[in-house]
């Protein structure tokens, strides 16, 4: 997430005024009924039925916060059932990876009702993107099993901001209520009431909660959100996020009230990540005396097989994986952190770029994704990746955040963790 936010300012002003121009911002309503939520509620209300409930999203997802609440919510506002949630939350993570790794993370553990909250980490992403990459998630859910609801959640932060100050969804909701629209997808605005509070100067955006009754005091009528203005407090900001989604449940109930299979037949955008595949990195050729880890025994991959089916460990310079692809684009899906090194991709024979595997949050390791190629020729493509023995000035990498190398053995290494191959097509046998 914080990789994410040290970027925000500089790809919305990138995007600037065109892009807004292209994809006007929404009118902010707190909840937008459309289809409902048919299915899950006549579920919900079955004696002894097992109802799932799957949450996709980023870091404030993540937390112990709306997901861990709605949940109990439901628990006791339905005893008849019993209720399990699918946490498929990653911080820092957009529905540009989400698209990829949906059927893995959710629709393999047969969703009822599938919560989608990205429109924090999309914040600075090109809304055709967002549009693409939100209806892949719609599309292939519904291929999956067309009885499983879908509800788009819109959260918020400090930077995002004001457009909800003045009644408008931030540029990021307002594609994805383009997709929701189409699709008749209810989505539920959770800042509704912290855009009011800010507004009104009763919200501190930055703060910790008060424990003393001097800190307390110093706050006077103000509303403590959050610490970093981004990730709500579970007992405060959260709360309120949990509160929207519990005030809207009784139109989401009414909206429909008959079974419903969902249809996907007709596309908004042709260009949509349906396609969208999380394919093992196993599947592809390694070098001579590359072989993957044991994912039940070693011990770095093992911490990894929630979200990475596989994992290949490059260590060596000159190691290497290719393959061949049929379709538009490839991405990696692998692990950055201390000891990433340098990997180099060729992309149909030609020499396209050299990938730095650590950047400036990387003082622990986490899930990350590179772009091989993208909006290419429909066709077969070939890719090789390649670790590189080029040296790291790995402090000077971290100082970009105010990091430092804290046990140099940590940093020492040169290594490449990737475990899956994020294609929009199919892999070549």
């Amino acid at each position: 997430m914080r990789l994410l936010f040290s970027a925000l300012a500089l790809c919305a002003a990138v995007l600037g005024r065109a892009a807004d121009q292209d994809y006007p911002l929404a009118e902010a309503q707190e909840v937008l009924a459309r289809g409902g939520l048919p299915n899950f509620f006549l579920k919900a209300q079955t004696t002894g039925a097992e109802v799932k409930i799957g949450y996709l999203g980023g870091s404030i997802t993540a937390q112990n916060g709306w997901r861990v609440q709605t949940l109990a919510h439901f628990k006791k506002a339905y005893p008849q059932a019993s209720f399990a949630e699918i946490n498929a939350a990653i911080g820092g993570t957009g529905s540009d990876l989400g698209v990829f790794r949906v059927k893995q993370d959710v629709l393999s553990q047969g969703p009822d009702l599938l919560f989608v909250e990205f429109a924090v980490n999309d914040g600075g992403a090109d809304p055709r993107r967002i549009i693409r990459a939100m209806e892949g998630i719609v599309r292939q859910t519904w291929q999956a099993n067309p009885k499983t609801d879908i509800c788009f959640v819109y959260t918020l932060t400090e930077s995002l901001s004001p457009p909800m100050l003045e009644g408008k969804l931030q540029r990021s909701a307002s594609a994805m209520e383009k997709v929701a629209d189409f699709y008749g997808i209810p989505s539920i605005t959770l800042g509704m009431e912290v855009a009011k509070l800010a507004k009104a100067g009763k919200l501190a955006w930055r703060a910790k909660l008060p424990k003393t009754e001097a800190e307390k005091a110093a706050l006077g009528d103000k509303f403590v959100f959050a610490a970093d203005g981004v990730h709500p407090h579970d007992s405060t900001g959260q709360v309120l996020y949990t509160q929207a989604i519990v005030r809207s449940l009784p139109a989401l109930a009414i909206a429909n009230n008959s079974p419903t299979v969902h249809a996907c037949s007709l596309a908004l955008d042709p260009a949509n990540l349906e396609r969208a595949k999380l394919v093992p990195v196993t599947a592809a050729k390694l070098s001579a005396g590359l072989t993957p880890a044991d994912m039940a025994t070693d011990a770095f991959a093992k911490g990894w097989s929630k979200r990475l089916p596989t994992m290949v460990k490059l260590t060596q310079p000159g190691q290497s994986i290719e393959f061949t692809f049929k379709g538009t684009h490839c991405a990696v899906y692998d692990v950055v952190g201390p000891a990433g090194g340098m990997v180099a991709v060729t992309l149909d024979g030609k020499a396209q770029k050299s990938v730095q595997r650590i950047d400036a949050y990387c003082t622990y390791p986490r899930l990350s994704t590179f772009v091989v190629g993208t909006d290419l020729p429909e066709g077969e493509h070939t890719v090789r990746l390649e670790l590189l023995a080029d040296p790291i000035d790995k402090a000077a990498v971290l100082a970009k955040n105010k990091n430092q190398i804290d046990k140099p053995e940590r940093f020492a290494p040169l290594h490449f963790f990737p475990g899956a191959l994020l294609i929009v097509g199919d892999l070549v046998p």
